[in-house]
């Protein structure tokens, strides 16, 4: 593992030299205290010391709206696919965003290829950054997704003077080389690192799940007819607001358009979410998962049980992203799990 260091006087040229090259998507304070991942124009748009996003970066890998081809009706009927993919650089990926797209890169490479997304990931290099700021609803450490060490191309470690660079890929290494003026970090420097590193999980101290994380499967089990999910329903709006704004949620619906010429039209895919009342809805109407509740349980079981018995890690990085969006504020998976642990 490379280490480089870009001292911060000089760090926006780097930044400037990458705009200059191709597109690139950074972290930018939206309104005071909301920040968002938008394309930079300048460097001086770029905000690294944010504690989260509104929407996390797989926007750019499974955008909420996505044509997957094009076709023609008539007396002869034609096809094209649809990748719109072009090269990308985002900056600013927080760890837990990380592994949650690092997790999507399994998940859609998995039985029948997701061209679109593969296309999209391919064409995107990711420079990451270590968290200095937690959000009040994250719960990073108990999730082990407060630090990473693979799944990106740099990542970045504030020390103060300057950032630690740490190489994760050969594309990684020469966009440094090519537009950074870094040198080899110092034995001192590479210390400093390690030390900011190992304080980070403690910035969760106060939001933690008290059930250990290879435990969490069989709670869940041993509280599937719990009351508190039929409690949190009678509060959720059931708007599927806590789907949307996952970093690990990945279902969509797909629909045809048709244009007024009946003639011309495209397939297209959306998000789609699990706490939506016709997500689990079927061609003949029926709905296996109308109740409110059941949708509730279904979306817990899914983050903290289903993937993991998978996967062997569970479908939440602890972004805490789903309790700040929730207007009625029954989302938060911290309280939830340790209610359920409490028999509450």
């Amino acid at each position: 593992m490379t280490l480089g260091t870009i001292e911060k006087k000089i760090f926006p040229s780097f930044i400037e030299s990458l705009i200059r090259e191709r597109e690139v998507v950074g972290v930018q304070e939206k309104v005071e205290g909301k920040y968002e991942f938008a394309p930079l124009e300048s460097a001086t748009q770029l905000c690294l010391e944010y504690d989260v996003t509104i929407l996390p970066p797989k926007k750019y890998f499974l955008p909420p709206r996505e044509t997957l081809l094009r076709f023609k009706t008539g007396k002869t009927v034609s096809c094209e696919p649809v990748l719109e993919s072009r090269p990308l650089i985002i900056i600013g990926v927080h760890p837990y965003d990380l592994k949650a797209i690092a997790q999507l890169d399994r998940i859609f490479a998995e039985g029948n290829l997701d061209e679109h997304y593969r296309k999209r990931r391919q064409d995107t290099m990711i420079i990451g950054v270590d968290i200095r700021r937690a959000s009040p609803f994250a719960f990073c450490k108990s999730m082990n997704s407060a630090t990473v060490q693979e799944g990106f191309d740099l990542l970045l470690t504030d020390i103060g003077e300057g950032y630690v660079v740490t190489v994760g890929t050969p594309p990684g290494q020469k966009l440094l080389e090519k537009h950074a003026p870094a040198r080899a970090a110092t034995e001192k420097e590479i210390a400093k690192r390690h030390e900011i590193q190992e304080k980070i999980p403690y910035l969760f101290s106060l939001n933690t799940v008290t059930t250990p994380y290879d435990e969490l499967p069989k709670l869940l089990a041993q509280q599937e007819e719990s009351k508190l999910f039929e409690e949190l329903a009678e509060k959720c709006f059931g708007c599927g607001t806590c789907n949307l704004v996952c970093p690990t949620c990945y279902c969509f619906d797909v629909e045809d358009d048709l244009a007024l010429n009946l003639t011309d039209g495209e397939r297209f895919r959306f998000w789609d979410g699990c706490l939506l009342d016709g997500f689990a809805k079927v061609a003949t109407g029926e709905n296996f998962r109308e109740d409110r509740a059941e949708r509730i349980r279904h979306r817990l079981f899914r983050k903290g049980k289903y993937i993991y018995e998978k996967y062997g890690e569970h479908g939440c990085v602890g972004c805490g992203r789903c309790a700040s969006a929730c207007l009625p504020d029954i989302a938060n998976p911290v309280d939830i799990f340790n209610r359920l642990k409490e028999g509450k």
